[in-house]
């Protein structure tokens, strides 16, 4: 038997030296200026029997309520009918969405239906988390997969017994969003006090003034910022002018590892102190080999097996990679894959590096 190790492709994405600044727009949400959930509960039907069955009773009871609201009178134990099923209809309300906006849906069944492929979404309305009606849904569902063959004889891709309904919903209520008061906050994505900070200064550079300024910091995931007399009417002119400005970003230096695929990315923030790596690999191979010795012919004697186990055992030497003061993370993996070194081998020595306090960087695995 062979112990091997299958070593898989690493990509490693370092930053350029020249940093390009990044639109507020891309940093920064509104606080207030948010998407809404949406959830209601509807029928599927048109199924080519691939609905619920007998035993999901509230796709029947459903579906006997539809028809009561049509004028047809049935009871829930007196039908079976496998072309419906029951499913739960979710959608994101955007801000400031107007009645007659048509958003995108997403369906998914709840009961034992096994294809939603082909179904039509019969009027389902969507609410809000206060109960209120906010859009209505309806529509032919797409689904991302398909289910061939019948019997034990089929083949299933993805997932079928989900899909979604492009433009399936039409707003009826305008979205519970909050209209952009006289005071901004600028809610950051990735809380920074770097970025906090420099946000802050590019707004007073463009709007402040030498008696007051327009934003504040007020922490490392919120930045205060007063519209000033020009805009105080035209709050909507501001964010606009507000979402363009270029502000130059700061993260912390992270390494991100995913062993199992071998993954590495690393910023060029990433820093290394001064230190020595040695490094070398073990390879153990075990064979077996069965010798069959067959007794003579015409004699009460029997067939013995006998395993013969070899042991090889090949070590390489250590490579070593010295690094200087200030040493980047660019240097370091040029050097590493100078002496051979494989994403395996990388991994284990970044993870060295951080146990030593050489590495002066977030270490994250995946």
């Amino acid at each position: 038997m062979n112990l091997r190790i299958t070593i898989c492709l690493v990509i490693m994405a370092s930053l350029t030296a020249t940093r390009a600044g990044t639109r507020l727009k891309d940093l920064v949400s509104i606080e207030g200026v948010r998407d809404n959930q949406l959830v209601g509960y509807g029928l599927v039907v048109g199924l080519n029997g691939t609905g619920d069955k007998r035993q999901t009773v509230f796709s029947a009871q459903s579906l006997t309520n539809l028809l009561a609201r049509m004028g047809v009178a049935v009871s829930p134990t007196a039908i079976l009918v496998r072309n419906t099923a029951a499913v739960l209809v979710t959608s994101n309300l955007p801000p400031f969405a107007q009645p007659g906006t048509r958003i995108d849906i997403s369906v998914a069944a709840i009961g034992d239906s096994t294809n939603l492929q082909g179904g039509v979404l019969v009027l389902t309305p969507l609410k809000g988390p206060d109960g209120q009606v906010y859009a209505a849904a309806q529509g032919s569902v797409v689904t991302g997969g398909f289910v061939a063959g019948r019997g034990g004889n089929n083949q299933t891709v993805n997932h079928p017994t989900a899909g979604r309904v492009p433009s399936g919903a039409i707003v009826e209520k305008p979205a519970p969003s909050v209209a952009p008061p006289n005071r901004v906050n600028l809610q950051l994505r990735q809380a920074d006090f770097t970025t906090a900070a420099r946000i802050s200064t590019a707004i007073n550079e463009k709007f402040g003034t030498d008696i007051k300024q327009a934003a504040h910091a007020e922490n490392s995931a919120l930045v205060a910022v007063d519209p000033p007399p020009a805009y105080k009417a035209r709050i909507v002119e501001f964010l606009g002018e507000l979402e363009n400005l270029v502000v130059e970003t700061d993260r912390p230096a992270r390494i991100v590892i995913n062993e199992r695929t071998g993954t590495i990315v690393m910023g060029k923030e990433v820093r290394i102190a001064p230190v020595a790596i040695m490094h070398g690999s073990l390879t153990v191979e075990i064979q077996t080999n069965l010798a069959v010795a067959q007794p003579p012919p015409l004699s009460s004697g029997q067939t013995t097996v006998t395993p013969e186990v070899n042991v090889i055992a090949k070590e390489e030497k250590a490579r070593n990679v010295i690094l200087k003061q200030g040493a980047s993370v660019e240097e370091l993996v040029r050097a590493l894959i100078a002496i051979g070194s494989t994403p395996r081998d990388i991994i284990a020595i970044l993870q060295n590096l951080k146990a030593s306090g050489a590495l002066e960087a977030e270490l994250e695995v995946l």
